[in-house]
């Protein structure tokens, strides 16, 4: 039996969420992780326009 697979879409509020709860739990490695993927998002974005 194969383990199920789904996909998971986070919106930028929910990225932006999850970036305060690293700042107030005070992970620096979870912030930074979280702050480059709102990086790639504004780049993606860049491009599309």
């Amino acid at each position: 039996m194969q383990p199920s697979t789904s996909r998971v879409s986070l919106s930028l509020d929910d990225y932006l969420d999850l970036l305060n709860v690293a700042v107030q739990v005070g992970d620096k490695k979870w912030q930074k992780e979280i702050t480059r993927k709102l990086e790639r998002i504004a780049r993606f974005e860049a491009a599309k326009a």
